[in-house]
């Protein structure tokens, strides 16, 4: 058993860690919200028949109700800005903003009606996470005469990580399938309505050209489909089953790390010191974070959610 776990865990670091650099050569032909519309599509209606066929119940009205607005949080609000974001900065800076989710998900659950407040191991995390935040994307790299990054795509990815954070904290709470996996797969189909919603009123259709479509960005996109959206929940919800939660929230912060070395590797993204101390130390408040009492508590009852991924 102990062999399947780590076969499963060794997985997701591998297939969650890659996804940002598959997401990097999808949108580079493919316009982002489509894209990201397309993956989720897809991958949703496959998840959705695999478990109806498996003896999964239907779903109820409400249960439909609680997988849109979460799956609008984080698929559109979530992975459609980091989609969007990735255009325009490396996947390895994308995937370190949005492993600082914890940090956000601290705050949104302190806020939260009857909600868990902080500790301070929790307090510290904020503190140091937000520090290494700053050192990352601090005003030198948003100045606007060098533009080494852009302030927009920037903004995007923390608010991707506070809407993410907002439908986390929801799922909880909310009327949901019993069957991760099936309501993973509405989540998917509610997601890419609002993905393609969004992608028709910003023009996207028009900018689409298949013809142009380069073949890096097609197998990007089937990546995300087969392996980021469907064979990383596989292991990911087994992983739920058969290991502690404590060991599966471990991709929080293996991931980052995996994107960073894979987009200096094969996508030859800038990789220089300033980064990996901004990555130890975001990646450090995330542990910290994690090890608290707080996270503890709300990993109760923690169920499959990492579909920005």
């Amino acid at each position: 058993m102990k062999t399947r776990i780590w076969i499963a865990l060794i997985a997701i670091y591998i297939i969650w860690g890659s996804t940002y650099l598959a997401i990097r050569f999808a949108v580079a032909t493919i316009p982002p919200f489509l894209m990201a519309g397309t993956r989720f599509l897809i991958a949703g209606l496959v998840l959705l028949v695999w478990r109806r066929l498996a003896g999964d119940p239907l779903p109820t009205a409400r249960q439909w109700q609680s997988t849109a607005v979460v799956g609008l949080l984080l698929l559109l609000g979530g992975n459609g800005l980091v989609s969007w974001a990735e255009k325009y900065v490396p996947s390895g800076m994308a995937a370190l903003l949005i492993g600082s989710t914890p940090l956000f998900m601290v705050i949104v659950e302190a806020l939260r009606p009857k909600g868990v407040k902080p500790g301070w191991q929790s307090i510290a995390g904020l503190v140091i996470g937000f520090g290494g935040i700053a050192l990352l994307v601090g005003p030198a790299e948003l100045n606007l005469k060098a533009m080494q990054f852009d302030p927009l795509a920037i903004g995007a990815l923390l608010f991707a990580s506070l809407f993410w954070s907002i439908g986390s904290v929801y799922s909880k709470t909310a009327d949901m399938p019993k069957s991760s996996l099936i309501g993973t797969g509405m989540e998917m189909l509610c997601g890419s309505a609002g993905l393609f919603i969004v992608g028709t009123l910003t023009g996207e259709w028009k900018a689409l050209h298949i013809a142009s479509i380069t073949p890096s960005s097609w197998l990007g996109l089937a990546y995300l489909v087969v392996a980021g959206s469907m064979m990383g929940f596989v292991a990911y919800a087994w992983l739920l089953r058969h290991a502690p939660i404590s060991l599966a929230s471990t991709y929080a912060y293996v991931n980052p790390v995996v994107a960073i070395l894979l987009g200096a590797w094969i996508g030859h993204e800038a990789l220089n010191v300033r980064t990996l101390i901004a990555a130890l130390i975001i990646i450090s408040s995330v542990i910290l974070i994690n090890l608290s009492k707080q996270s503890k508590i709300v990993q109760e009852d923690e169920t499959i959610s990492p579909a920005a991924d």
